[in-house]
């Protein structure tokens, strides 16, 4: 089972526009979404799944909308989750920017897409590259006759248009990946992983096949190919593009596919592996009597490839912080501001700080606070402390041109 009804609502839980797809569930139903919302942010139970009686709310917000899908049965959650966030990526490409104005400004277009994006419930074209080959922002003249479906949606390579000439040919490869690292007040490394995606841009006469090869050491979990056994590199969720050849890549590990036009990401995949962290955080809190806590931070680059690091620190409910840098404030492009706490309705006070990587450490003691805040020590809870930064070292780009007829063979990235 799949989606009842897709709904857009505003801020205000107000509906923009919705489509009803199999008409199961009454579209008065949606007016029960925003009070139960905003019951359970109160209560700090919020969820991405809500439920009034027999009906389901699977829900995401994105700038100042909020994307609902409605259902009655029990529904395969990660469906609709993954056509809402399609959604949201189909809209952006038509309109920039996906907000309010945008979708009043576009209700025709925004009913048209939401017909081909899902058939009675079940998602159906989500490529925003087939969709603008028929579903176009200027107006169109009648046409008398028979309809004739676009080619490029019956065609065996339905993802790329046919007729694409360039003067020059170019690939773009970008290797992204995110460090995602939990660490204890002792140093130890408690949860470690590295979230990657492979993104091209590509822009190609004709229709090439590409062929893009791994290194040997990399393993895929999924598939139950291996490598060398030394040093390996084990890959967990690969998730491939659909113009993948996943035949071809079963037998010898080349991932060879004919590439959309444009941007588009070729493949996901997560290591779970110790990592060592390139970032080391020591942080020291000193209690003096009922009413003063001083809290030392230090962080320490261990490389000297990040420009730019943004240390977060909040503090307990009630209890104001001073920032006082020991180096020059100019070092600093942001002092002080508040994050929303859920569930409390409260804004905590945090304190960003962001500093040069060659810089070596960095003291963070807050001012008294007033003395009846804090009148026992059971009652102050530190958030943890966090890091975030740009590391731009390891830098993958490649440009090559093809002649008529010939593919291209894309360099091996080592996975280190």
């Amino acid at each position: 089972m799949s989606a009842s009804a897709v709904f857009i609502l505003d801020v205000k839980g107000k509906p923009l526009i919705s489509r009803n797809y199999k008409g199961d569930v009454a579209m008065s139903e949606i007016e029960h979404f925003m009070p139960l919302l905003m019951q359970r942010e109160e209560e700090g139970a919020l969820a991405p799944l809500l439920s009034h009686g027999r009906v389901h709310f699977l829900w995401i917000k994105h700038s100042n909308l909020y994307l609902v899908a409605t259902t009655l049965k029990n529904a395969n959650a990660s469906l609709v989750y993954s056509f809402l966030y399609k959604t949201v990526e189909v809209f952006s490409e038509y309109f920039k920017e996906l907000e309010e104005e945008s979708i009043r400004d576009n209700f025709v277009i925004v009913y048209e897409l939401l017909d081909e994006l899902m058939d009675f419930g079940f998602p159906q074209t989500t490529d925003s590259k087939i969709l603008q080959e028929y579903i176009t922002q200027q107006g169109n003249k009648l046409v008398t006759g028979k309809s004739r479906v676009p080619p490029t949606v019956t065609n065996a390579v339905s993802w790329r248009s046919e007729g694409l000439k360039y003067k020059k040919n170019e690939v773009f490869i970008d290797v992204i990946e995110s460090v995602n690292l939990l660490v204890n007040a002792n140093g130890s490394v408690l949860l470690s992983e590295i979230v990657g995606t492979i993104k091209l841009k590509v822009f190609l006469s004709g229709m090439p096949e590409l062929r893009l090869g791994l290194n040997d050491r990399v393993l895929f979990e999924l598939t139950g190919l291996s490598g060398s056994k030394n040093k390996s590199v084990e890959l967990e969720d690969v998730k491939f593009h659909q113009c993948v050849r996943l035949s071809r890549f079963d037998n010898d590990r080349t991932i060879s596919f004919i590439p959309p036009d444009g941007d588009f990401e070729l493949m996901s995949y997560r290591l779970s592996t110790q990592v060592k962290p390139l970032i080391w955080i020591e942080s020291v809190i000193e209690k003096f009597s009922h009413s003063r806590v001083e809290i030392m931070v230090k962080v320490g680059p261990g490389e000297q490839h990040s420009q730019h690091l943004i240390c977060q620190l909040s503090s307990p409910p009630g209890l104001p912080i001073a920032l006082q840098p020991r180096w020059s404030p100019r070092w600093f492009s942001r002092m002080s501001g508040t994050v929303p706490r859920r569930g409390l309705g409260l804004a905590v006070p945090s304190t960003w700080v962001a500093f040069p990587a060659a810089c070596s450490q960095l003291g963070l003691p807050p001012s008294p606070a007033p003395s009846g805040l804090c009148s026992t020590d059971h009652h102050i809870h530190f958030s943890p402390v966090w890091i975030s930064f740009p590391h731009s070292r390891h830098i993958v780009g490649s440009q090559h041109c093809l002649n008529d007829g010939q593919s291209i063979s894309c360099p091996y990235y080592d996975f280190n």
